[in-house]
């Protein structure tokens, strides 16, 4: 069974992400993320994580992005930032990102992400689609969303 929990925000999460840039793409660290938000312990993270025995081997920010900011969904909604969602590779294909994608979807808010170099056959399984929107809008971005069929815990992410 895999569990998703959200991540406190300390140092040994900090020494976690570490672990993670070793092995990852620079460009997916999180690390910088995590150094920006560091309260000791605090709860309220954007950040969310499973554990493999006791190493975190896959990671995800999550943010809520009010209505008023969006640019992706008509009509303008509350939605959810999938950002910077990385599996470590001996654990790839093994159903962890899915889990983090499905467990993002839980809360039945839209979902914006913008997809990472040779990753659009799994967002597609995810059931996420390319943004049709106008020039003016276009930020130099690809995102892809996904829209849930009812809401479900929109209120409990911050």
């Amino acid at each position: 069974m895999i569990k998703v929990e959200r991540l406190l925000v300390n140092y040994k999460t900090l020494e976690e992400f570490k672990k993670f840039k070793e092995y990852g793409n620079q460009e997916l660290s999180m690390l910088e993320d995590l150094q920006q938000n560091i309260i000791e312990n605090d709860s309220n993270s954007p950040f969310y994580g499973i554990y493999f025995g006791d190493k975190l081997v896959a990671r995800m920010s999550l943010y809520r992005v009010e209505e008023k900011f969006d640019r992706y969904f008509e009509p303008r909604q509350d939605y959810l930032e999938l950002w910077k969602l990385e599996v470590l590779p001996l654990y790839q294909r093994k159903g962890y990102g899915q889990a983090l994608v499905e467990y993002a979807k839980s809360f039945g808010l839209p979902i914006k992400t913008n997809p990472r170099v040779k990753s659009s056959e799994f967002w597609e399984r995810m059931n996420f689609n390319p943004v049709k929107y106008d020039m003016e809008r276009d930020k130099s971005e690809n995102p892809l969303v996904w829209y849930p069929r009812a809401i479900k815990r929109s209120s409990e992410i911050a």
